[in-house]
């Protein structure tokens, strides 16, 4: 296990303080994945049941198009613990997990994917963490061999310039798969901002985190419905909403060049009284008011991004709308017996 630096008071006030018998809520955001649900609940309820804790699911259809839907209302129906929350259309994973921390009532609560890449069995050794006194336990992917190469790169890129630009540190290959306190899912919840990168708010809020690493099989069944376009938008995302670098270096890239065409005027000045007058060329001109335009474009482009969310924002729309909302058995212990005392 790996762990971040944090004071040894604050970790061992929280381990005095963690309940014996805590309410654990499963998150789990779902989209299209009929093939792939039963064997999710397969995998996960039975180490859910060796936890010896109370559990509820909390399943937050995303505008599914399948029988995802019907699957989990008829596993409700038969006594699986949680509930089903189902959005109006789709508004993304990010603001699926939103409404999956807003319904949780767990005194803990688990991100996973419905895919199983995310190993279910780690649930052991992020509460083994939570009782140590970490308030964030993330899986960290060490292994990315099941994603193709393009994905790999273009990862490991993206956490790296973050890295560099952002206020914050996000941990390079950690997802969403992460166990969290209830002190975190209330710090999440009083953030408002509608453009929600959560990887991002996750590192932001901070809190003593500790990762557990893994490594990452292939999905179990059906296909990933993220594409490069949407990985790219999600980074766009990431950038503008953790730092403001690219508009500085739009600023400072423009002083630069003032300087050097203040400078390259000079230099034809004094050409001009030594030489005599000359007549610049054709191709040089439209090279350089080619290139400046783009530059310009470019820069307009960078600052229609952040108007863009500032208009976001100003509409203040909700991250998303709950059409239905399916219960199941309010919450369950190891023994499969409802547990009023949490569930209330």
């Amino acid at each position: 296990m790996l762990t971040k630096p944090s004071s040894s008071v604050y970790l061992s006030r929280r381990k005095d303080v963690r309940p014996a018998t805590p309410l654990l809520s499963l998150i789990v955001p779902v989209f299209d994945e009929e093939d792939v649900i039963r064997q999710f609940l397969e995998a996960t309820r039975p180490v859910l049941e060796e936890t010896g804790l109370a559990y509820e699911y909390i399943f937050i259809d995303d505008g599914s198009r399948d029988s995802t839907a019907d699957i989990l209302a008829d596993t409700l129906k038969e006594g699986l613990p949680g509930r089903l929350i189902g959005l109006s259309r789709n508004f993304g994973k990010e603001a699926a997990l939103s409404a999956g921390l807003e319904a949780a009532k767990g005194d803990i609560a688990v991100i996973i994917d419905a895919d199983l890449q995310d190993p279910p069995e780690l649930m052991h050794q992020m509460i083994d963490g939570w009782r140590a006194g970490y308030d964030v336990v993330y899986g960290l992917r060490v292994d990315r061999s099941s994603d193709t190469l393009m994905k790999r790169s273009t990862a490991g890129m993206f956490y790296r310039l973050f890295d560099r630009l952002a206020n914050i540190r996000m941990p390079a290959n950690a997802g969403d798969f992460r166990l969290i306190d209830r002190a975190v899912i209330d710090a999440l919840l009083d953030l408002p901002e509608r453009n929600r990168f959560m990887k991002g708010l996750f590192a932001w809020v901070g809190f003593p985190a500790m990762a557990v690493p893994y490594e990452r099989p292939e999905r179990a069944a059906g296909a990933g419905k993220f594409n490069y376009w949407k990985l790219w938008n999600f980074a766009l995302d990431g950038f503008t909403g953790f730092t403001t670098l690219p508009l500085r270096i739009w600023f400072y890239g423009g002083a630069v060049i003032a300087f050097l065409a203040f400078a390259y005027a000079l230099y034809l000045i004094a050409r001009v009284f030594v030489t005599g007058v000359d007549v610049p060329g054709y191709s040089s001109l439209m090279v350089a008011l080619l290139f400046f335009s783009g530059v310009q474009l470019l820069s307009i482009g960078m600052i229609g991004e952040y108007i863009a969310r500032l208009f976001n924002e100003a509409k203040q729309r909700p991250i998303y709308i709950v059409q239905d909302v399916i219960e199941g058995q309010q919450s369950a212990r190891a023994t499969g017996q409802k547990d009023d005392q949490h569930g209330a």
